[in-house]
């Protein structure tokens, strides 16, 4: 008897690996234009640091250029919005104590102490020019930044003698700027406590013209002046000459004369308290560009612009404004 033995089980074939057949390169997709690198790139400069003086550099000219736009800035809107802001207020002021009958009629109050300067006392209009002014008493170059002023040491206008006021011809809104364009015969008003006076133009003068003949008698006579020649950039002083309508009203006795008059409330006089307050104002401008220029580096351009250009803008605007009023009192 034999015996069959078992077949053995059938081992699985392993399966043959084949290698992929390699298929063609393919060229990279083509970038549009504004997202591929530049050819030749220039390796970037190091920034400067506060240890090297192009840093220093950088500040100097960054304070220049905001001292620049400030002062164009405030030529052109600032300084015309401050004026206009000054006259509506000192209008209200103006229009409530004439009716109270408070309204300044001479170098005394009603409580017998000098009239405080940049108190307003009268509104002076020159319809030919659409000129409407109000009338503050002081000259000095702070008051002059408000509007027109009434030189201390002179009768109010419509008053017996020669009542001079001052006004600024391009800054803080330039309301003297035009009176060049005044000719003989053409007509000012001026209202005050007493009433309202009016005056016709007789002649503009400059320094080295005729002087007017001295008043005789009971006569009244306005004088208004300005600086002459290019904007902020004067060549001299122009005098209008205009004499009063009618008698005049009556006239408190002064107090004062011209040689009692503080040097600052003269033709083109300067602000000698002014230097203060542009030395305060600078040093913060100072620390601005200082930090503008750090910041520059840590944060980068557009954060850096969005946070510091408008505290930039107001400092030059006020380092300007504080600059101006070293100016003399008619430019």
């Amino acid at each position: 008897m034999t015996t069959i033995a078992p077949e053995a089980p059938a081992v699985p074939e392993e399966p043959r690996l084949t290698a992929p057949i390699p298929s063609a390169p393919t060229a990279p997709p083509k970038l549009p234009f504004w997202l591929r690198p530049p050819a030749n790139r220039r390796p970037k400069k190091p920034r400067p640091t506060p240890r090297e003086g192009r840093w220093w550099i950088g500040v100097v000219w960054l304070m220049l250029s905001v001292l620049l736009l400030g002062f164009v800035a405030h030529v052109a809107l600032f300084g015309i919005l401050q004026h206009a802001r000054n006259q509506a207020a000192g209008y209200d002021e103006l229009r409530t104590s004439l009716a109270k009958a408070e309204t300044p009629l001479g170098q005394l109050d009603l409580n017998e102490n000098l009239v405080a300067a940049g108190t307003p006392i009268a509104l002076l209009k020159i319809p030919k020019l659409g000129v409407s002014e109000l009338v503050r008493q002081g000259t000095s170059s702070d008051i002059t930044r408000l509007g027109v002023g009434h030189r201390r040491d002179t009768p109010m206008p419509g008053q017996s003698g020669t009542s001079i006021l001052f006004g600024r011809q391009s800054s803080y809104g330039g309301p003297f700027g035009v009176l060049s364009a005044l000719v003989p015969g053409d007509s000012i008003t001026v209202t005050t406590g007493q009433q309202t006076h009016t005056f016709t133009v007789f002649g503009l003068r400059r320094p080295g013209d005729p002087l007017p003949q001295k008043l005789v008698g009971n006569v009244g006579r306005l004088e208004l002046i300005t600086a002459d020649g290019l904007p902020l950039a004067p060549s001299g002083v122009l005098y209008v000459d205009a004499t009063l309508k009618g008698a005049p009203s009556e006239t408190p006795a002064n107090v004062f004369t011209e040689r009692a008059l503080d040097p600052d409330e003269k033709v083109m006089a300067t602000d000698a308290n002014g230097w203060l307050p542009l030395l305060f104002i600078f040093q913060w401008l100072a620390i601005a560009a200082v930090l503008t220029r750090w910041l520059l580096q840590k944060w980068g351009r557009w954060q850096t612009w969005i946070v510091a250009a408008p505290v930039l803008l107001i400092l030059g605007a006020t380092t300007a404004d504080c600059a101006m009023a070293l100016l003399p009192n008619l430019i």
